[in-house]
């Protein structure tokens, strides 16, 4: 269904999504996001924004709706998981079939840690020689450089970035892929969403446990599962469809992401709407567009792990007043440090499955 350009475009919409939130949930006027738990409070100033809008209110839909980018990561992952390592050559998945599941682990941790490691340590050092530096324990470094920080008690006060817990859930999925996913029979995945969503259900008002279980893959089966079941099942035929037929579809996609997002429980399930909106957007994108998102999706590891440290730079401007000057500031910046922290990444040893 998805070539390898539009995987990559999807990959660039999903990280300028992230980057973007990331900047502007920070500031105090923005409408905040239901993204760890769900708050009626935050469903209210979004409709009041949309009501009364105002020249922020492109920085209050990407504060509340652009942490919706990881979801769309995460069905990537599981879509490309599946072509890889289950509709590969027949020489790589005999190759693959043998190597016991702690080696598997421990290639795609070192995948992951060649990219996080860049950043965190670009992070530290203007962290330190900026103002307000985190206080770091010992506990948390280590938890963050093998990735588990996700586990600890209060993830959301100890990952230091914060949108390094991706890495933690990341390796998480992982290990459920090889263990209960992969070549085994759909049912699984479908019990592992439905499994995951009620779960989140039986805690929707417990606000501290929701969260600790939505810092880890609980909240990353549903769109990592939908990923898996695209790439095993959905027909090719369906990116024959003409261009009207996907405006509709994304069309629909849209209005049902935002309702879905006001109700607590149906909350849970509103990456569906994202993840089909934002496909039917990709395959209804110019070409010329097309390609700058690909390339964006090209530079989209580098630029996950340097946006915080560029956030921390530039924000100030915007909490001064200056709000759409620090955040263009921001972009620009992004984008050139993502690009020199990619040719960084790539210069460094691959590890070898």
């Amino acid at each position: 269904m998805l070539t390898r350009k539009e995987c990559s475009a999807l990959r660039g919409i999903a990280i300028l999504a992230i980057m973007l939130h990331n900047y502007c949930h920070w500031l105090r006027l923005a409408v905040k996001e239901n993204e760890y738990t769900f708050s009626s409070l935050n469903n209210s100033r979004l409709i009041e924004a949309l009501t009364h809008p105002d020249w922020n209110l492109p920085v209050h839909l990407l504060s509340y709706f652009g942490h919706y980018g990881v979801p769309v990561f995460l069905f990537l992952s599981g879509y490309g998981l599946v072509m890889k390592y289950e509709k590969a050559s027949p020489d790589a998945l005999q190759e693959e079939k043998g190597l016991p599941w702690m080696g598997w682990v421990r290639y795609h941790y070192l995948k992951l840690f060649r990219i996080m490691i860049v950043g965190y340590v670009l992070f530290l050092m203007v962290d330190f020689m900026t103002s307000g530096p985190h206080h770091y324990a010992f506990s948390d470094v280590v938890a963050q450089l093998l990735m588990v920080n996700n586990l600890m008690p209060q993830p959301d006060k100890i990952i230091w970035p914060g949108p390094f817990w991706f890495f933690g859930l990341m390796m998480q999925l992982y290990i459920v892929y090889r263990l209960f996913i992969y070549r085994r029979h759909w049912s699984n995945v479908l019990t592992l969403i439905i499994i995951c969503c009620v779960i989140q259900g039986m805690f929707i008002d417990d606000t501290v446990t929701l969260m600790r279980l939505r810092y880890n893959c609980l909240c990353g089966l549903l769109p990592f599962g939908l990923g898996v079941l695209t790439a095993r099942f959905c027909p090719p035929d369906i990116s024959q469809l003409k261009k009207w037929q996907w405006a509709v579809i994304a069309l629909v996609a849209i209005i049902l992401m935002f309702f879905l997002s006001l109700n607590a429980y149906l909350w849970l399930w509103a990456p569906i709407a994202v993840i089909a909106a934002v496909i039917a957007i990709v395959k209804l994108t110019p070409a010329r567009v097309l390609e700058w998102l690909v390339w964006t999706g090209g530079i989209s590891a580098a630029m996950f792990v340097a946006h915080p440290t560029l956030r921390k730079i530039f924000i100030p401007i915007s909490h001064r007043g200056d709000v759409y000057t620090g955040l263009l500031l921001y972009i620009i910046a992004s984008f050139v440090v993502s690009w020199i922290v990619m040719m960084i990444i790539n210069k460094m040893p691959k590890p070898k499955l």
